[in-house]
């Protein structure tokens, strides 16, 4: 193309969040001359969503960002039927009541990253409970599933890798991609949306609903994904030794969450920069170029922007320099994990490891043991002698408070009370 890409189109390439496109040139026309309304859908499993959410909710930052309208679908109706996409067996299925709290917790984070108002960009939240809880199963059956091959879905990835390794798929399963392409409809219908975004795994699902929208209204809709996050080192995205990085603070506190930045490998700090934080693009650069062990500097960026816009930026500099004050000063810093401990226990003695295990610093006792036994557990900055060793009141200082490490870069804090 001669012509300028849209800011919408140009941000998606050159910031990294474009994987494949269902008509590039045409979505980027569409761009350039009005407002796209666009969509992705999120499953009401938890209470939070995880950092693997994170490339999807940024998507829609920016294509709000560059002046375009994002619709943020709760899957009220599909939670109940569970996408069977990248799972080895059918989900736990939740009743009305666990969806609903879940749906609760899931807005708050998004209340951090679009605005919801009623300006020609602002965000709007729908749920697909709306209308799939009243669909009518024979004429849905008539209408919209006389569209979809059955030999074309058994292609699809989510239904082919799981019979390919003899695993139960459930007819109620087989149906998502169905709901999931009406989704697409009837936010066309009701919305005006014209782009469904998602992650690499949904394209199969995504260029079904726009065969659909086709089919159904000769309406024309478009599909983006968006690739799948690997770091360097070849792991997923966002799985650690502790389990999930969750986007609220209830589930993970910000100082774990900036932590987590932080120890961001090298070689992938400006591709997480680009795609995790505001940052212009040439501020980015210069950072990623940082010589050796300036990059330090540049994870610690990372971090703190990551977390500004995820639990505001006030709780993200409380973690930067509770950070600096534990690392740099080896002192105590008022964002580290607190869990109380009664101060009779203290009194008797507590294990090291069983210390640890309270703490959230070890899985296990076992965990425990071999932390402590490679010399990599510290009860306030000093190693433990041994795995037996008593955790009492003689460790507390003046505030009634024992800081114990795991490594160099987790740490909590036994609270007596």
């Amino acid at each position: 193309m001669t012509e300028k890409r849209s800011s919408f189109i140009e941000t998606m390439l050159s910031r990294g969040f474009m994987h494949q496109c269902t008509d590039l040139d045409a979505l980027d026309e569409l761009a350039r001359n009005g407002t796209v309304v666009a969509y992705i859908g999120f499953d009401c499993t938890a209470d939070s969503l995880h950092v693997g959410s994170l490339l999807q909710i940024m998507a829609l930052r920016w294509l709000q960002q560059t002046g375009h309208k994002p619709i943020v679908l709760m899957g009220g109706g599909t939670t109940k039927v569970g996408d069977p996409s990248g799972k080895d067996e059918q989900r736990k299925l939740l009743d009305d009541e666990g969806i609903a709290r879940n749906m609760a917790g899931i807005r708050r984070i998004f209340d951090r990253f679009l605005s919801f108002d009623d300006g020609p960009s602002g965000a709007i939240m729908a749920n697909n409970a709306d209308w799939l809880d009243r669909l009518a199963y024979i004429p849905f059956l008539r209408d919209i599933g006389r569209h979809f091959s059955v030999n074309r879905m058994l292609t699809q990835d989510s239904v082919k890798l799981r019979l390919d390794r003899d695993q139960p798929l459930s007819f109620l399963e087989f149906n998502y991609m169905v709901l999931q392409a009406y989704d697409f409809v009837e936010l066309g219908r009701r919305y005006g949306c014209q782009l469904q975004m998602g992650g690499s795994d949904q394209w199969g699902n995504i260029v079904s609903g726009v065969d659909l929208g086709r089919r159904v209204d000769n309406r024309a809709l478009y599909g983006l994904t968006t690739p799948l996050i690997t770091t360097a080192s070849g792991a997923k995205m966002g799985k650690t030794a502790q389990g999930a990085v969750w986007l609220n603070e209830e589930r993970l506190p910000a100082f774990d969450y900036w932590q987590f930045w932080r120890n961001t490998e090298d070689a992938d700090v400006g591709r997480f920069l680009r795609l995790f934080t505001d940052l212009p693009l040439a501020e980015i650069a210069r950072l990623e170029a940082m010589p050796g062990s300036e990059i330090n500097e540049a994870k610690k960026i990372l971090a703190t922007e990551a977390t500004a816009l995820c639990h505001g930026r006030a709780a993200a500099e409380a973690a930067a320099e509770t950070a600096r004050k534990v690392f740099v000063e080896g002192g105590i810093g008022g964002e580290l994990p607190v869990v109380e401990i009664a101060r009779d226990a203290l009194a008797n003695g507590i294990p090291a490891f069983e210390a640890l295990v309270r703490a959230g610093l070890a899985a296990s006792n076992g965990e425990a043991r071999r932390l402590i036994k490679g010399g990599g557990a510290r009860v306030n900055d000093e190693a433990f002698a041994q795995e037996t060793r008593a955790v009492s009141l003689a460790d507390l200082n003046a505030d009634g408070i024992i800081k114990l490490s795991a490594g160099k870069k987790r740490h909590a804090l036994l609270k007596a009370v």
